[in-house]
């Protein structure tokens, strides 16, 4: 029987949001293929419909710090208090560079993305005060009710534009 041989400098396994972005990430320096068990735009990461937390500001006084506590507080004091600080403050470059790739932001009527209020990001009812009982912030940034569907479709878009491969619908079974 014959086989076929494919050579690639990167190869990643999964074509979600995270995959996606990783494969965009490697093929701008080598040649990079993604094996994944389903249709790129078909991964879970299209069920995502809320939004992308991300401190922006746009629409109203919004703070990482204040990100980081809402992380921090969901995941019951039990999360990596430094990957979540970190995570809340490049939250913010990651949605502007989603903006640079052609993700479709809702937009404020002066042309910024707009935020809406989900899940359970706050802020302080007075900043000044550190006893001061916390509000619901807008920190969603999303694309109407479609911003995971929108994620894929922007970095599937820009994975083919950088001539990353696709094995969609197999199954990996063994790695060399």
């Amino acid at each position: 029987r014959h086989m076929i041989i494919h050579k690639f400098d990167a190869v990643i396994v999964g074509a979600g949001g995270a995959g996606l972005m990783a494969a965009l990430q490697a093929s701008a320096h080598v040649r990079t293929a993604v094996i994944s068990k389903i249709y790129p735009t078909r991964s879970h990461t299209g069920a995502a419909q809320g939004g992308i937390g991300a401190a922006l500001g746009n629409t109203e006084e919004d703070n990482p710090e204040w990100h980081t506590f809402d992380t921090i507080k969901g995941g019951d004091y039990l999360v990596d208090q430094d990957a979540a600080e970190i995570m809340c403050r490049e939250a913010i470059d990651t949605v502007y560079d989603l903006e640079h790739l052609g993700f479709p932001f809702n937009r404020t009527p002066d042309g910024r993305i707009d935020q809406r209020k989900f899940g359970g990001h706050t802020k302080p009812d007075h900043p000044d005060d550190p006893n001061s009982k916390r509000v619901a912030v807008k920190r969603a940034c999303y694309a109407a009710d479609r911003t995971g569907h929108m994620i894929l479709q922007t970095l599937y878009q820009q994975c083919i534009k950088n001539k990353v491969e696709f094995f969609d619908e197999f199954f990996l079974i063994d790695i060399l």
